[in-house]
This record gives C-alpha cells, structure tokens and sequence, in this order.
C-alpha cells in the first residue's frame, strides 16, 4: 500500500526531527556560549562546582621556609530540572503538508528549548550584586565603560566578558555611539552602528542582543548584564530528546522534547546587572 507509516519511516522522521532540533538549540541559544558549560553524569541529578579564592604570593627570604596556604574551596550545587513540549501531528497533516512539516517540528521544539534555556540564564542578572542603572534612565557608552572598569577591577580579563542586552535597550546605546545618528563620521565603531546597527566590542565588551529578556512589569525597561563567562553556569544532565508515542484511534503521533538542565550563579562578583529603561517602547 502506498504512503503507509512504517517503524522504518517513522524512525527516519523522528531521527530528522532530532537533528533538526539539536542544530537549532545550538543556533538559537545566544547564553549557552556566554557562560560555564558542566555535564552532569554519574547519577544524580545536581553537580556540585567547586568555588576556589584567589591565591596571594609573597616574596620569601633566601633559606626560608614558605608557610603555608590553605586551599579552601567553597562550591555551588546546580541542580537539574526538565523542560518540555509536546505536540500531535495526525498522518493527515505529515502526508498533505507542503513543506517538510517533520523539519518544521525539529526547528519549533529547537526553538522552544533554546529560547526557555536563554530565559532561565537571562533571570540570573537579577541576582548580581553590583547593578547600574535603576530602570529609569538610558543607557549609554559611559554605561559599559563603567561595567567594564569593574570587572577590571576584579582581575577578569576583559576581552572573556560579554554584555547581553535587549534590543530596546541597546538602541540606546547604538544612538549614543553615534549621537543619536547625526554623527556617522566619528571613527570605525559609529560608522558600524551606522551602517549595520551592530555595536559589535565597546570597551573591550562584545555587545549581544538577545528579544529573550522579559521586561520588569514596566514598558521599555529591561535588566541586562555585563559579565565574564565565568559568572554563571550551565549544568546539563540530557540534551533535547524526542520520543513518540502512536494514537491509533487519532490516526496521529504525539511527539515529545524534553530535556534537563540546571542553571546558577558561581561568581557573584564577576557579574555587573545593567538596568535600563528603553527610550522607545
């Protein structure tokens, strides 16, 4: 019989469904590649990170003993939790459908899990100690500069720290660079706003946008951050995994994506929260 659904192209479909999916999730999830990455394995479903403080040397006489130094480390546990979608593709929709609907499903769940992943790292920033602004104001170029100075400040090499900010806020900081778009000639970082509204590396920051932010309750105002790839981590027990389950009185497949993950802060110090409100809403 002709297009009948076997377990051999049924396979096929979830297998492209998977690999759409974990392209999509490494595509779509800007915090990912910003922070720590940890692998929990061995059981359990938390890992436990060690904390280490920073070590001094003094100068010694010749013929002396070095006394000694403890090495104490603190830790951080991050514990894994699930995440998840489901949906229902009916036999009549997969053999009708004009475009790869398996593909499109691959690309939705990846989309979905990636966006949740970004959302859960994004809800961290809230939690640094150090914040400028008071989501009132705009930011501006003196706003990363000030970032900047105190991650240096606290011995991180700046060219490993990021900002992540919200499209509306980094308008912001776009208009300032090139005094609210009048001043296109003032260097190469201006002309590039100004060409490609893109920031780019601003006092040794690189600059990312990301829509996955949500606002304070307040239109236009958003909390950002400034931070070393260190600051937060990112524990992950299990990648994205399909699994189905056939409803043959519905002539359809339920698909499901789950995966398991853990998110936390390890460095409270090498973080700086950028709170800023929009001037456009």
């Amino acid at each position: 019989m002709a297009d009948e659904s076997t377990s051999s192209t049924l396979s096929e479909l979830y297998t492209e469904i998977v690999a759409e999916a974990e392209f999509v999730i490494q595509e779509k999830s800007l915090m990912m590649n910003l922070v720590k990455n940890y692998t929990i394995a061995g059981g359990g479903k938390s890992v436990e990170v060690p904390i280490y403080s920073a070590i001094a040397a003094a100068a010694v006489n010749e013929a002396t003993d070095l006394s000694n130094t403890a090495v104490d480390p603190s830790s951080v546990t991050i514990t894994a939790s699930e995440v998840g979608v489901m949906t229902t593709l009916t036999d009549l929709a997969r053999n009708s459908a004009p475009r790869n609907v398996v593909a499109d499903i691959g690309r939705l769940f990846g989309e979905g899990i990636a966006k949740k992943m970004d959302q859960d790292l994004i809800a961290l920033f809230d939690g640094f100690s150090t914040t400028l602004g008071d989501g009132t104001t705009a930011i501006a170029a003196s706003s990363i500069f000030n970032a900047a100075s105190t991650l240096r400040s606290a011995g991180l090499p700046i060219d490993e720290c990021v900002a992540v900010l919200h499209p509306k806020i980094a308008y912001d900081l776009k208009a300032n660079l090139t005094n609210t778009f009048a001043n296109p000639n003032a260097g190469d970082l201006q002309n590039e706003a100004m060409r490609n509204g893109f920031v780019g590396t601003l006092a040794g920051i690189k600059i990312f946008e990301t829509s996955n932010m949500a606002n304070t309750g307040t239109a236009g105002d958003y909390k950002g951050a400034v931070m070393h790839k260190d600051a937060l981590a990112l524990a992950t027990m299990q990648g994205i995994k399909i699994e189905t389950q056939r409803d043959a009185s519905l002539r359809a497949d339920e698909i499901v994506a789950t995966a398991v993950y853990g998110v936390g802060e390890l460095h409270d110090s090498y973080g700086v929260e950028m709170h800023f409100d929009s001037s456009i809403q």
